[in-house]
Formats: C-alpha cells, structure tokens, sequence
C-alpha cells in the first residue's frame, strides 16, 4: 500500500506515523535489489572469516543463502543527533502536500524509530539564528516517546495564525553544537539551506568542525523541487515574498526560469563537491518525494559505520 502524505496525515500519533514511514519502507526494501540492507538492519551484518560460527543465524541463511552473524548491542549502539531547521522558510510548500518542515518533522521521526528499533540513541536539536534546547542521544522507548512530543510541539509552533519570523543560520548553529556534543556520534542536519546561497564556506566550515570533532555527517538538502530548483510556475505574474525578510519580488517566471536553473544547478553541484572533499554525506531530497531515497541514504551511512 503506497503510503500517502494524505493518509499519514490521517495516523496519529507521530509515533504511528513514524512506524508505517519504516515498516513500508522495509516492506520495499524486501521486494527490491536492496533486500540486503534490510537484513542488516534487522540486526545482522555479513559473516567475517574468524567470526564465532555459534552467531550465525540459520534461519536467515535458509532464506538468503548467505551467511550472516547475529549483531548484540555492544555492536550496533550508535549515538546519533538530528539538527532540525525550524526557520521560516522550511514552512514553505508550493506543488508538495506538506511544508518542508512537516516532512523533515517526519523524515526526523522515522530515522529516530529506526535508532530506536535497533537499540541506538538519538537526539533532537532544533536551531534557527541560535540552537535550542538539545535533548539528549538516549535509546530507551520513553526517550523516544519524549522526542516524539518535541516534533509534534515544534508543528504546533509553526501552525499559528501569525507564525514567528525566524531566520536562518546555519553555520553558527553547528558550531554551537560541535562545541557541546562530546563522544563521536552521527549528525543528521535537515535544512533547506534557505540562507547559504552566498555563505557556502561558512557552512562548509562549520560541517568541518564536526568532522574535526570526529563526528559523521549526513546532510539532507530539503526543497520543493518543481517550484525551488525548476521554478515550474504557470506563465503568469507572481509576487515572491522572502519568508525570513519580508522582502518581495514581482516576477515572471518564464522569463528568468533558464538563468535560474543553471544558477541552482551550480551552487547545488558546487556543494556537493565540497561536501564530498570534507567526507559529508550530502543528499537531496524532494518534498514531493516518498521518504525511502532518505532512509537508504540513512542507512548506507549508518552502514559503513559499523
């Protein structure tokens, strides 16, 4: 069953929600060619020459014809973080059925389940101009239970009549974090790189820092991609307002859509090189998008960290 915006609007709580993201999403990966990775991440991991035989595990050999070892928490326990953009721009939707913030609010939450299911902690830091209150990388249920209850607090923010105006930035956000986060962990950034345009190497530099920090990086570009990197708008005259300054432009698509897109394809191409230079997982994602190019991407990370 393909699983909807509109019917994951209809399960609540987030928790439900988070599951039928993961649970489909594991469903698919057993149909697919990346049945693999749903055996690793059903806690097992590839059999090594000099591996202890008792830890094979028979049934999934019956099934695979491929060896594997039964992975325990010392092995897979991993410390995670999600840095969550809760700036005004990411309640921008155009085309997509949810705002950007609503789908990383729930892209956030299945990679948090999927921590959780595997025995590892995670940790939620909302930011803006500032970060705010980091809750902790635990992996216990009412932890997660308690994660849970921030996102849906973080929607309830955002769905006032008057919404906040909240700026963006990044690069001083990860500093901050870099400086408080202590023990290696993995650091999930979801963002929309409203403000970086002109900042690239202040953002390059703060992901750096982590990186220094021995911290691993997966960043997940965000955006509406039929209206913010292809500009697809009917032809006709629109007025863009600028959701953390105010500002407004009156424009006709059409006749700056060429330039436009080459802009966007430049500056995406040219971050992910520099990201790729740094070794930090960079990863577009569409908002009109199922959440399964992000999960994998997730997991192929989570992977090579084993």
């Amino acid at each position: 069953m393909l699983l909807t915006p509109e019917l994951i609007t209809r399960l609540t709580p987030l928790e439900i929600k988070a599951r039928q993201i993961v649970e489909g999403f594991i469903s698919g990966l057993h149909k697919s060619p990346f049945f693999g990775f749903s055996v690793e991440f059903a806690e097992h991991r590839p059999y090594n020459a000099g591996d202890d035989l008792k830890h094979l595990d028979w049934k999934v050999y019956g099934k695979t014809e491929r060896f594997f070892v039964k992975q325990y928490e010392e092995e897979t326990n991993l410390r995670c973080y999600i840095l969550l953009d809760v700036s005004s721009s990411m309640q921008f939707r155009y085309f997509a059925d949810w705002s950007k913030l609503r789908y990383a609010v729930h892209l956030g939450a299945a990679l948090a389940y999927m921590l959780h299911r595997q025995r590892d902690g995670c940790g939620l830091v909302p930011f803006d101009r500032q970060i705010g209150e980091i809750l902790p990388a635990k992996s216990s249920y009412p932890h997660l239970m308690h994660l849970y209850r921030n996102l849906d607090q973080i929607l309830e923010d955002f769905d006032g009549e008057v919404p906040e105006i909240r700026k963006t930035a990044s690069a001083d956000a990860i500093h901050q974090l870099a400086e408080r986060i202590g023990k290696r962990s993995l650091v999930i950034l979801l963002t929309d790189l409203f403000e970086n345009v002109g900042k690239q190497d202040e953002l390059i530099s703060a992901l750096k820092h982590l990186r220094h920090r021995k911290h691993e990086v997966i960043l997940f570009h965000l955006l509406e991609k039929k209206s913010e990197r292809q500009l697809d708008f009917p032809d006709e005259r629109f007025v863009f307002r600028d959701m953390e300054t105010g500002g407004e432009m009156d424009v006709i698509p059409s006749q700056i859509r060429r330039d436009y897109q080459k802009k966007m394809a430049e500056y995406t191409k040219e971050f992910h090189i520099m990201c790729s230079e740094a070794n930090i997982s960079y990863e577009e994602v569409d908002t009109q998008d199922p959440f399964d190019y992000a999960l994998l991407a997730f997991l192929n990370k989570r992977r090579r960290l084993l």
